[in-house]
């Protein structure tokens, strides 16, 4: 069964819309080696795991595997992951090493255009030919989305949300690109019952907003 709460921990009826994309390409996809950038809690590693039967690298700048491991002891995945401090800009990864990559909510910490786009051609690298990256990001979104993240976010001081445009210029250097966008009001709510009303009022009015105006992106790009 499709643990949503534990592999995108918050607001997870907007961020698991990413499965539909990514289930697609994980079926499609035949190896089994993945690496997670920023896993902190190592969500997306217990999935691939779980789900997929992959061999995973959970990963994150700091040492994930002291919140992480007793996650994956729990639902017995541990056999299947181990962990490593990875800087995304500067992986300590051979050329075509992994069969996916996999990240959430990440890009944003690297502060800067340049260093994003550093993160996206080090996934480039480090897949094998093929090999798919399966993302998820916050995006820049609108004017109203921006007035509040500098009022409430503890990390205004150095996140840089993306636009949209951008990140298909972060996947250039790959051959096939998929992208979606999904939410507007989810967001604004940590308490979980307003957030579940506000993400499924979200799927609702996604048929009517501008991509651009939505802050969540997703997809899947195949070197």
């Amino acid at each position: 069964m499709f643990k949503s709460n534990l592999y995108f921990e918050w607001d997870t009826i907007s961020w698991s819309r990413a499965m539909n994309i990514w289930h697609k390409h994980l079926e499609l996809n035949k190896g089994n080696h993945a690496l997670e950038i920023g896993g902190r809690r190592g969500g997306l590693s217990l999935m691939l795991a779980k789900e997929y039967s992959m061999k995973v690298v959970c990963s994150d700048l700091n040492n994930s595997k002291k919140i992480a491991k007793s996650l994956h002891q729990k639902y017995e995945t541990d056999h299947e992951i181990e962990y490593a401090v990875i800087d995304c800009m500067r992986m300590g990864y051979n050329d075509n090493t992994f069969d996916v990559v996999i990240f959430k909510s990440v890009i944003g910490a690297l502060g800067t255009f340049e260093n994003q786009s550093i993160s996206f051609q080090e996934i480039n690298r480090v897949l094998k030919p093929k090999g798919v990256l399966l993302f998820a990001e916050n995006l820049e979104c609108t004017i109203f989305h921006a007035y509040l993240r500098r009022i409430f976010n503890p990390w205004k001081s150095y996140w840089r949300y993306p636009k949209l445009n951008e990140i298909n210029l972060f996947l250039k250097d790959f051959t096939f690109i998929e992208i979606k966008t999904t939410g507007f009001f989810a967001c604004f709510s940590s308490f979980k019952f307003i957030n579940i009303f506000l993400g499924y009022l979200d799927f609702v009015i996604d048929k009517i907003l501008p991509k651009k105006n939505r802050y969540i992106v997703y997809g899947a790009a195949i070197k």
